[in-house]
């Protein structure tokens, strides 16, 4: 299975997607500050694996603390804390990941050891990996199991592996599917503007065999009207109280063409995702990324110099377009806020 992250010799070492699919090249970080760039950058992206980074981010600030003869605590680390944070906002996983690192500290008494603090971090967050791992083979199988043979399925943005601890959330069901018989092959957005839809996961699908067709983003609403596509299966970033999803920038448009050409729409996130805090998706940051990004193209200028853009990174989607929302917990049809807050329970 295709790795994002690899935690060894005391750093943390980064799968470039940035760079992907015709060169594969990693990045070693050593610091909190290398891994907020990575995170920022979008050199490690996908929910999940933002959490991941940023709590192997924090061990490293700690760690480069207790070797410098310091004392490792949570004011001491807050630094580094605000610098992950602050790498991307819309990303719940990344906060829940690193108070999952605050407690972990907090879990210890005043008097224990620099050593003994990294080490329990350290196991902290490779736990943190490790249940990304498990939840994303429950999604998988939870999420195959609600589509009945013989349709193709679509899918936006890169959900796989490359996003993940595991093997994927939107893209373990459509792994899961294949191997079960009940899809055909997936139609993979193109993702504008960072094209994580072509560059990665149709690379994901390609070194598995998975049947799959590219498109444009703006082919969607006809290949949804040509009656082959069963499911639209898309990932999360971050579920609100109420089921309201966001999620990159085009899945809202997704949800509404699902729903007027009468194809239904999965949501695949794990636990980690839904924010029980955010009463609904009014209440959630957008990420607005730079413009060159829409002005550009694998650095060529596409527009004219210094158009004006609005690059929003996610859009959110209402709860009611969403047909089903799989957690590792399990389904809820139709989610609203009792059915997210049974999960949550």
């Amino acid at each position: 299975m295709l790795k994002a992250l690899i935690y060894k010799d005391k750093s943390l070492r980064v799968l470039d997607q940035r760079v992907l699919p015709h060169r594969e090249s990693w990045v070693c970080c050593r610091d909190a500050t290398d891994v907020a760039e990575m995170i920022r950058e979008m050199a490690v992206r996908g929910a999940p694996a933002i959490g991941i980074a940023a709590a192997y981010g924090y061990l490293l600030a700690a760690r480069q603390r207790a070797e410098a003869g310091g004392t490792v605590t949570v004011q001491q680390l807050e630094g580094a804390y605000e610098e992950l944070a602050a790498a991307r906002p819309t990303a719940v996983n990344l906060i829940w990941a690193l108070n999952r690192m605050v407690r972990c500290l907090e879990s210890l008494s005043a008097q224990a050891p620099a050593a003994q603090r990294v080490g329990l971090l350290e196991a902290e967050a490779e736990s943190i990996y490790q249940e990304d791992l498990v939840a994303n083979l429950a999604m998988s199988q939870v999420g195959a199991s609600l589509i009945a043979p013989g349709n193709w399925v679509l899918t936006h943005c890169n959900t796989g592996a490359l996003a993940t601890g595991g093997q994927g959330t939107a893209l373990g069901v459509v792994r899961d599917a294949w191997e079960a018989g009940r899809i055909e092959g997936a139609f993979v957005d193109e993702t504008r503007p960072w094209l994580q839809g072509a560059r990665l996961t149709a690379w994901e699908l390609q070194q598995e065999s998975i049947p799959y067709h590219l498109i444009c983003d703006s082919a969607a609403a006809s290949v949804l009207a040509s009656g082959k596509v069963g499911w639209v299966i898309v990932g999360a970033d971050r579920v609100a109280a109420n089921g309201d999803v966001a999620n990159k920038i085009g899945t809202y448009s997704l949800a509404v063409l699902a729903r007027h050409h009468g194809v239904k729409f999965m949501v695949v996130a794990p636990l980690a995702t839904l924010d029980r805090d955010c009463r609904d998706g009014s209440q959630i940051e957008i990420e607005q990324r730079p413009a060159e990004e829409v002005r550009s193209l694998a650095g060529q200028p596409v527009a004219p110099t210094g158009a004006p853009v609005h690059n929003p990174s996610f859009d959110v989607t209402p709860a009611g377009l969403v047909d089903a929302l799989v957690t590792e917990a399990g389904v809820v049809r139709h989610p609203d806020g009792e059915g997210i807050q049974r999960l949550l329970s």
